[in-house]
Parts: structure tokens; C-alpha cells; sequence
């Protein structure tokens, strides 16, 4: 293990054991794969992994105008794998798609006739997407595991690359392909033997779920502002909430982890079923205009309600509550 420019560069054992006991209060509910396109295999020379990292932070920041660095993660030919921006922010991978989301950035360019992804590469993405899977109880299948490739790049919309403006991201030969049917076939049933065995999400002793509302939410080693401040989590980031104490919310199963409840509204988990496609409208109506779609199966957060409409975010995101199957919690 090394860090150098704020970025800390792993072995996929020192990766395995790392992730197992990191700490995020941010609920993950997806994880994303995709290719870096550039810089590819010629850029890299085995020993520039943070000159690469750094370059790409900084086309992120000073040309995108991001935050941060867009991924979490980033893994490089020789099989290491590097940290990018904090696990307790959304990332900046896909538009719409960002929120409870870990992104993973598989350095090189894995379209047909362009790199030919390493031995070494090939193991640290199934065993880096197993060891996220297993730590934030994400199920091995296409509804949580996804491919850039299977949403439109202007609204978000999942339309598994069959329409809309779409990249080949992470590349039409990674894996066998870029097609749902390619990640069933070829990548999951890696990540499910690289498990273990599959499973479903692990939320036991959830008693309900809330949204941040302040810019930053200090967390606290008990319930009172007289304890320990031990980090922080920021706007729209969704919590799980284990435990009430007065004005208190404990955020982590098994740790003093505790946010004042005054920045925190509740939410209501669910998922889409009863349709193949469910439209995502600009506001709580079929007037509204459509600015994306979810597939049956997917999971989101209701903010609010209206009617029969579910505002599924913090910005004007919504969607008829009669193709939603509510969770308890």
C-alpha cells in the first residue's frame, strides 16, 4: 500500500482487506463499471499509477468543472488499484445515476481490436467488484451492478445501449461485451464465485431510511453535541437509520455513529415492478416532460409525495407511485 497527491494505491489482497472495514455512512445501493477510453494501455508504464490518477483528477476538476476526481476507484493493467474521490460522495460517472452509487474506472480501452485486458486487470476488477459487493450488500445482478453503456448520456434514461446516445463504456470487448447479456453470461458469474455465492441486500436492523438536508452533517461518537466529532456526510447522501435517541439518529449498525435528526428527512425505499419502463418526469404529472427511466427491478429513494406521484430525489425527479413496490423498511 502507498499514497502520494491525496490518492492511495492498493494490491487487490490489501484492497480486500481494506474495503472490508472501511467505514461510510452513505447507503450503496449500485456499483458501476466503466473504462477510462484514455488513458489507455500506452499511457501507462507500470510506475506512473498516481501521475495517471493525478491527470485525471485534474481534467475532472479544471475542464468538467467537477468537484473531485469522478470515480472511487480505479484499477490498472498491473492489477493494483487506486482510490479517487470520497466513498461518502456521490460519484460523477452517470448522469441521473450517481446517487447511492460506487464507481469503478478499469484503466485502458477495452473496445474491440484496442486493449487486450491483462490476467492481472482481469482479476483485481472481479475480485475489487466482489469485495464492494460484499462489503456495501450489493446483489450480483444487471439491476445493481451496471454498465455505463446501458444509459443515455443526456437523460439518464436505462435503455441497455439499444437507443439513445450512448457510449461503448467500459468497452465492447470487457468481459465478452458491453450488452447486458454479456455481463450475465461472462462478468457476474465471476463476481459470484469471487462471493461465494450470490445474495440479496443485507439491511437487517434498518429501522428507516433518511436524506441529509444540510451542505455537511457532522457524525458524532454518541447522541449529543457534548461527543467526539468523528467525520461527516453531506447534502442528499442517504442514511440508514438504526436507533433513535431523542433528537439523535444512529447511522451505523455497529458503531457510535451518531447525526442530529434535525438534517435529516425521512425517506421511503422502493422499487419498480408491474413495467418494463417507468418514465421519470420533470415534475408530478404526465404534462411533465420525460427526463429519464428506470427498468423493473431498480431500486430509489422517495422524498416525497404528491397524488399518485413520488419525487425520487432532491431535485424535480418523479414517477407514478403505481409501478412502486414499497419496502419495509
Amino acid at each position: 500500500m502507498e499514497s502520494k497527491n491525496g490518492f492511495t494505491l492498493f494490491s487487490i489482497e490489501e484492497f480486500e482487506q481494506w474495503i472490508a472495514t472501511k467505514q461510510v455512512t452513505r447507503t450503496v445501493l449500485y456499483l458501476q463499471e466503466h473504462h477510462t477510453y484514455a488513458p489507455s494501455y500506452a499511457n501507462f508504464t507500470g510506475k506512473n499509477h498516481f501521475a495517471l490518477l493525478t491527470g485525471m483528477k485534474n481534467y475532472h476538476v479544471n475542464y468538467n468543472g467537477w468537484a473531485d476526481i469522478g470515480q472511487h476507484f480505479t484499477t490498472f493493467p498491473d492489477g493494483k488499484i487506486g482510490t479517487g474521490r470520497s466513498l461518502e460522495m456521490s460519484p460523477a460517472c452517470i448522469k441521473g445515476r450517481n446517487a447511492e452509487a460506487i464507481c469503478i474506472e478499469n484503466l485502458g480501452n477495452f473496445d474491440d481490436g484496442k486493449d487486450d485486458m491483462s490476467a492481472a486487470q482481469r482479476e483485481t476488477i472481479v475480485r475489487a467488484t466482489a469485495a464492494l459487493a460484499r462489503r456495501f450488500g450489493v446483489p450480483a445482478d444487471v439491476n445493481y451492478i451496471v454498465y455505463h453503456h446501458w444509459f443515455d448520456l443526456n437523460t439518464g434514461a436505462r435503455t441497455e445501449g439499444a437507443s439513445g446516445v450512448v457510449k461503448s463504456c467500459p468497452g465492447t470487448n470487457f468481459f465478452g461485451g458491453n450488452k447486458v447479456k454479456n455481463a450475465k453470461m461472462n462478468f457476474l458469474p465471476l463476481v459470484i464465485q469471487a462471493l461465494g455465492g450470490n445474495f440479496g441486500q443485507q439491511l437487517s436492523g434498518v429501522l428507516k431510511f433518511g436524506y441529509v438536508t444540510a451542505n455537511s452533517l457532522n457524525i458524532r461518537k454518541g447522541p449529543g453535541t457534548g461527543f467526539a466529532r468523528t467525520g461527516a456526510t453531506g447534502l442528499g447522501a442517504i442514511l440508514r437509520i438504526y436507533k433513535v435517541s431523542g433528537n439523535w439518529y444512529k447511522i451505523a449498525k455497529n458503531r457510535e455513529e451518531w447525526v442530529s435528526a434535525t438534517y435529516v428527512k425521512n425517506v421511503t425505499r422502493a422499487a419498480v415492478f408491474d413495467t418494463e419502463e417507468l418514465n421519470v418526469r420533470s415534475g408530478p404529472g404526465v404534462n411533465f416532460s420525460i427526463v429519464g427511466s428506470y427498468r423493473v427491478g431498480e431500486e430509489l429513494f422517495i422524498h416525497e409525495e404528491k397524488g399518485t406521484w413520488a419525487k425520487i430525489g432532491v431535485d424535480e425527479r418523479w414517477v407514478s407511485k403505481r409501478f412502486l413496490k414499497i419496502f419495509n423498511p
